[in-house]
């Protein structure tokens, strides 16, 4: 399993590397990537944690990137749409997707203790879910999985 979110890594490498796989990634779709799908992105990268809406909204205010909750929700759906972000149901949040480009059934390890995130590739179990669904003649349209525990830091504070 690879992980992003709890280990130490270099973060700037990790945000430069991810806008630039987003980059070419719209531009091979043809697909407009604005300055403020640009900037939600940024700020989704910007922490391995969730970021709400609303908490993407006051920061685009205050830069003077709009204050409309329209602005930032529809930044938010291109971004899923087009495998971007992912939308974290538990959390009523986004988070930038760290398998960028490649097909996958993300599984989110949600930190109870400080809210730290990380995406790993569920490829085995989503594999395994599909054979059940289609043994049940159910056709899967979309894989999401969260999980809740603790970050190793959480875990070493509670030990």
């Amino acid at each position: 399993m690879d992980a992003i979110g709890f280990g130490q890594h270099d973060h700037k490498h990790c945000i430069a590397e991810t806008m630039q796989n987003a980059e070419a990634h719209c531009r091979d779709q043809h697909l407009r990537f604005t300055p403020i799908r640009r900037r939600v992105l940024e700020l989704l990268l910007a922490e391995h944690r969730a970021l709400g809406a609303y908490e993407i909204l006051d920061i685009l205010s205050d830069e003077g990137l709009g204050a409309q909750p329209p602005v930032a929700y529809r930044a938010l759906d291109f971004l899923v749409k087009n495998g971007l972000a992912h939308r974290i149901e538990r959390l009523n949040a986004y988070a930038a997707c760290a398998h960028l480009g490649r097909a996958h059934a993300p599984a989110f390890l949600i930190c109870r203790g400080c809210q730290l995130i990380a995406e790993v590739d569920g490829e085995g179990f989503g594999r395994a879910l599909t054979s059940e669904a289609n043994a049940a003649g159910f056709v899967i349209e979309r894989i999401s999985v969260e999980v809740e525990g603790l970050c190793p830091g959480c875990s070493e504070a509670n030990s």
